[in-house]
């Protein structure tokens, strides 16, 4: 399959040109006259990618403009260009006269989303033949979204994923048999976005719908990402069911403020019919009193454990269905028995009550198994596949995972928590099955953490990371994670600026080199923690992207140690 761009990305059944009417009409914007019957046959938003005969969208970026490539486009074959306008630049000075139709955009029209909806009608308007389940949040739409997919396959649906860790095609007896599992992009760092472009994302969807035999409608469970809303990117789809797992402070470089986040994550539920919360999340409970379309609310909540006193039914709100977590019980892991450990709550609406259990610890555990619990039966999905799915969830790459350490007497996880809020759960439940209430240990050992911060990215959650590190971590490692432009030395010193000096702490800005020294002083009955890459297998830095994968380095270490 080509992947060069859309004109040449084989989709089953999609078409293959399109005149530019057409596609300006499912877009919503005029088209200029005369050019109603121009064939386009791909479109982009990246000029590197035109061919002759495309549809150039000349977007505004965070860092450049896309109208300052207009001329590489043209010269590569663009036979029309969308970009937006200025009042104060005239059309003619972006587009000179006679090089290509021009489809000018007003100041104040969203580009992003415009482009996000010619490149769903070039693919056919997907979305229209799949039921879409959307998952936003800070932290947890991975395993929400995996946890939700695993429910439903169990339950013999087909059911496609999309997410930070690549895509999943659905498949089952008589469908188109596509590659099961592929990343996007895998040669740069856009692999890693939870929602991709709209140029991956509908040629994705396509191939789902494309999966199927004429008239069944696929499942798709998708993370949806605040950027993704913010841009438009899913601004053409309409959503079955969309879940809001929880919001805390991430991604405030780029929205500025908390309640421009809260806004970019809300504007997936106007899209959405059914809407299932974390209520334990004050966000989420702002929800139903916001006059969304949503008609039903599923409102999970965690009791016994959470101390929060909101009420269970939001005052004032129509169609909400209580969802209850309670009487949690923490399951030691115990290999002699093959039991890896993990939670068991009583789950209950007003209309039934059914015994959980998941094979991952922590109270997030609970959230995150509660709200793809809601979903699932919202879903229509029977009592005991979900209790049968989530018995048997094989977990998620990079989320609580467990590093195999042969013989060494401590244990190695490694997971993908970069923000606060993620960092301070994780900690939290490992106080939990290593620390008494009172704070004494439960059994011998310390709690280590190894983390780094993103460069170009919210640099005011360096200082909040290291403090709540120096908190809830016997001793702390402090390292890069993705430096991208930064100097790591600087990052590290915003990082250093909130650990307790008291504190036991090392810095040693080499990843590998901090692994293999946590590895090398680690202690019988040591619980390590490594934190913030999760399932990425790459570093990032100045010079670009290079492969590095912590698994490797852990049985390195324990080889160097005789371990393995």
């Amino acid at each position: 399959m080509e992947t060069s761009g859309i004109g040449q990305t084989e989709i089953q059944g999609a078409p293959r040109v399109l005149p530019l009417g057409d596609l300006c009409i499912a877009a919503g914007i005029p088209c200029p006259a005369g050019a109603e019957k121009l064939q386009i046959h791909g479109i982009t938003a990246a000029s590197a990618r035109v061919r002759p005969g495309w549809l150039f969208a000349a977007l505004p970026g965070s860092r450049t403009d896309g109208r300052q490539y207009i001329p590489d486009a043209l010269r590569a074959g663009a036979v029309a260009v969308l970009y937006p306008t200025e009042a104060k630049a005239p059309a003619e000075d972006i587009l000179p006269a006679g090089t290509a139709v021009g489809i000018p955009l007003p100041p104040d029209a969203p580009a992003r989303a415009v482009f996000a909806r010619l490149v769903s009608a070039w693919y056919g308007d997907p979305g229209r033949r799949l039921h879409l389940v959307g998952v936003t949040g800070t932290n947890g739409k991975t395993t929400v979204t995996a946890m939700l997919c695993h429910i439903l396959r169990t339950a013999g649906i087909p059911c496609g994923c999309i997410g930070t860790l690549g895509y999943q095609l659905p498949a089952a007896a008589g469908w188109t048999d596509f590659s099961r599992t592929e990343p996007f992009r895998p040669a740069d760092e856009r692999a890693a976005m939870t929602t991709p472009e709209p140029e991956e994302l509908y040629a994705v969807l396509a191939r789902m719908a494309d999966c199927a035999p004429a008239g069944v409608f696929p499942t798709v469970v998708m993370e949806v990402s605040s950027h993704a809303l913010a841009q438009g990117r899913v601004e053409p789809l309409a959503f079955d069911l969309a879940v809001f797992t929880n919001l805390s402070p991430e991604h405030l470089d780029y929205h500025g403020s908390m309640e421009a986040y809260f806004a970019a994550k809300e504007t997936l539920f106007r899209q959405a019919r059914v809407g299932v919360l974390n209520g334990d999340d004050a966000y989420a409970r702002r929800l139903p009193l916001r006059g969304l379309p949503v008609g039903v609310w599923y409102v999970c909540r965690v009791y016994g454990r959470t101390a929060d006193s909101a009420p269970e039914v939001l005052p004032g709100t129509a169609g909400c269905i209580p969802c209850r977590a309670e009487r949690i019980r923490t399951r030691q892991a115990d290999s002699a028995a093959g039991d890896p450990g993990g939670v068991d709550f009583r789950f209950s609406t007003p209309d039934l009550r059914m015994r959980l259990s998941c094979p991952l610890p922590g109270e997030f555990t609970v959230a995150n198994a509660s709200v793809a619990a809601a979903a699932a039966l919202a879903l229509g999905i029977a009592p005991r596949q979900i209790r049968e799915a989530l018995d048997g969830f094989p977990g998620v790459p990079g989320r609580l995972e467990r590093v195999p350490t042969g013989g060494a007497p401590f244990s190695v996880f490694i997971d993908y928590a970069h923000t606060p809020d993620a960092l301070e759960r994780l900690l939290l439940t490992f106080h939990g099955l290593c620390r008494e209430p009172g704070g004494s240990r439960k059994r011998p050992g310390r709690i280590i953490l190894l983390f780094g911060c993103g460069g170009d990215r919210d640099r005011s959650k360096r200082r909040l990371m290291a403090r709540i590190a120096s908190r809830l971590a016997d001793a702390v490692v402090i390292t890069s994670d993705n430096s991208r432009n930064e100097d790591p030395a600087a990052i590290i010193r915003d990082i250093l600026a909130g650990i307790d000096r008291e504190s036991e702490y090392a810095v040693i800005p080499d990843r590998a080199e901090a692994i293999r020294h946590t590895i090398r002083t680690a202690r019988a009955g040591d619980v390590i923690l490594l934190c913030g890459k999760g399932h990425e297998t790459y570093e990032i830095d100045r010079t670009g992207r290079h492969p590095f994968d912590e698994r490797a380095v852990v049985r390195e270490a324990l080889r160097s140690r005789g371990e393995e």
